[in-house]
């Protein structure tokens, strides 16, 4: 008896494993008005991007928004704390994840 409880409990933990997985499932863009954790920038209509993981910014093209600071595509990053600049050259490393991903595609 105690062999089928042991087989048992070995193949609920292993299905388990089976189920959870690692497979990578892309993030979808689902857009809210706004984040728990991250404040939307002053002033400024906006919406939030799951997948970029910033504001994104409806007034502006390709300028985002996180933590008081602002990030800007224009063929290579910059980031300002204002949506008006003055802008500073940064790459990749310095924009959220979802950001740097979107534009590396």
């Amino acid at each position: 008896m105690k062999g089928l409880a042991a087989l048992v409990l070995a193949s609920l933990l292993l299905s388990g494993c089976a189920l959870q997985g690692s497979a990578h499932v892309p993030p979808t863009s689902t857009q809210s008005p706004s984040h728990p954790r991250f404040a939307p920038p002053p002033g400024g209509h906006s919406h939030w991007d799951s997948a970029l993981g910033v504001y994104v910014l409806e007034n502006a093209t390709k300028v985002y928004y996180r933590e008081r600071t602002y990030y800007r595509w224009n063929n290579g990053w910059s980031w300002s704390s204002s949506a008006q600049g003055p802008w500073q050259p940064t790459d990749r490393s310095g924009v959220p994840a979802g950001l740097g991903r979107h534009y590396s595609r």
